[in-house]
């Protein structure tokens, strides 16, 4: 069974930094595509950065380039997400996703992934 369990999140003011992980189980990152979503109230959803693991390829929303990293511990199934120079507007609840069936990161962060964690929020102040 997979398991996406998120961790992380919190209240920072704008210009601060959060690191998010995600501890994974049911699965090995060598298969599945991997990543991040984030859903603000009456927004989108947004996929925010995603990965690869076969080719460690990565994909990044462009709100985001520049300011967020993501990166994956394979020996501990751990996914993270460090995010600096945090802005208002990252304000959101941030979902760990998978899925088996994606081969690039960007069609996978602009799909509908099959695993999502339950979710951590970030909330950044002004």
């Amino acid at each position: 069974e997979v398991q996406l369990v998120e961790s992380g999140g919190g209240l920072v003011q704008a210009g601060g930094s959060l690191r998010l992980s995600c501890a994974a189980s049911g699965f090995t990152f060598d298969d599945y595509a991997i990543g991040w979503f984030r859903q603000a109230p009456g927004k989108q959803r947004e996929g925010v950065s995603c990965l690869v693991s076969s080719d460690n390829s990565t994909y990044y929303a462009d709100s985001v380039k520049g300011r967020f990293t993501i990166s994956s511990d394979n020996a501990k199934n751990t996914l993270y997400l460090q995010m600096n120079n945090l802005k208002p507007e990252d304000t959101a609840v941030y979902y760990c996703v998978a899925d088996r069936s994606y081969f690039w990161p960007d069609y996978f962060c602009s799909g509908l992934p099959d695993y999502w964690g339950q979710g951590t929020q970030v909330t950044v102040s002004s």
